[in-house]
């Protein structure tokens, strides 16, 4: 017997594999990639820690439909989470009938979320999932109707639990229990929760609905400003952001750094037309987050990533005259 789990690298998904597993089922953990969420960097270590085989599947693409048109709706904030956790459900199932398995395993929790972790919402997965019945989720297993795997004798209900509410204290003691000692803070690890994220992507929605994971990927980089409906100017705030905006940087966008004085590498991405100034306006604020931000003027390298470089003078921006970043 094979099965499937969901597996973020968290406690609670962690107990959800330990509880199935030692009822001498085999378990698989499938992590699902996106520029939101997935690829945590305990996973592998967790998967190791449970003894199970990892596998990590990238739905950049296709999540894109998921949050421009969910049919539930968002949470707070940009955070999609029926719609989210009955696409993953999914796609689980998919991975599940490919290798043989059986049924499908969470780490939810009844309750542990209000809005997405009540039985309504959990209902309306099972039903969007398309998988009704085959979903376990054995921390709150008794509080649920029974599964297809527990009405069919494949796992033991009386060994599953009923774990409600967003206390922890059940979880702590079965992780010591189970000798489980590494396992990160149950903060959330979907930048779809965070507001800053939400009021970017929401730029980006009006920006360019049609954007995919490319334009998505920059929004976790820098200090964001807009060239009013034309754009965005990204200004990296260490050297760990400079480099991924050197990465992240798409043919037709412009780079921008102050070329005598340590500071930001900035990126220019246009959605609309240019306006003569841009340029100009950019540089005087890559320049304010540098260096030379207090000198009467600073000399500012602007390329594209296959154009030529060229030199322009500015004045740094005034602190006070910075625009408000989003």
């Amino acid at each position: 017997m094979k099965a499937v789990s969901l597996l973020s690298g968290g406690l609670d998904s962690q107990l959800a594999v330990c509880l199935v597993k030692r009822q001498g089922i085999e378990v698989v953990g499938v992590n699902f990639i996106s520029p939101f969420f997935g690829g945590s960097r305990n996973l592998a270590d967790a998967a190791d820690q449970l003894g199970i085989e990892l596998k990590t599947i990238d739905i950049s693409e296709e999540y894109m439909d998921v949050l421009k048109n969910p049919r539930y709706g968002y949470g707070k904030n940009m955070n999609p989470c029926i719609d989210c956790h009955a696409f993953m459900i999914r796609k689980a199932g998919e991975y599940m009938r490919e290798i043989g398995g059986s049924f499908i395993i969470t780490g939810e929790v009844l309750g542990q979320r209000p809005m997405s972790q009540n039985k309504s919402a959990l209902a309306a997965v099972e039903k969007l999932s398309g998988l009704r019945g085959l979903i376990l989720r054995p921390l709150s297993a008794k509080l649920l109707p029974p599964t297809i795997p527990e009405e069919n004798g494949w796992v033991d209900r009386e060994q599953l639990l009923d774990i409600s509410g967003r206390s922890r204290v059940r979880q702590m003691q079965l992780a010591e229990e189970l000798g489980i000692s590494e396992y990160p803070s149950p903060a959330g690890g979907c930048l779809l929760t965070q507001e800053s994220f939400a009021k970017r992507l929401r730029h980006l929605f009006q920006l360019k609905p049609d954007f995919g994971p490319h334009e998505a990927e920059i929004l976790k980089y820098g200090r964001h400003f807009l060239l009013d409906s034309r754009g965005i100017l990204v200004v990296g705030r260490n050297a760990a952001e400079n480099d991924a905006l050197l990465k992240l940087a798409a043919p037709d966008d412009y780079l921008l750094k102050v070329a005598t004085h340590p500071g930001p590498t900035s990126l220019i991405r246009y959605y609309g037309k240019p306006e003569p100034d841009d340029i100009d306006w950019a540089a005087s604020i890559t320049a304010r987050y540098s260096d030379a931000g207090s000198l009467p003027r600073a000399q500012v390298k602007v390329w594209q990533p296959r154009r030529e470089l060229q030199f322009i003078t500015v004045s740094p921006m005034p602190r006070d005259h910075t625009p408000p970043m989003v």
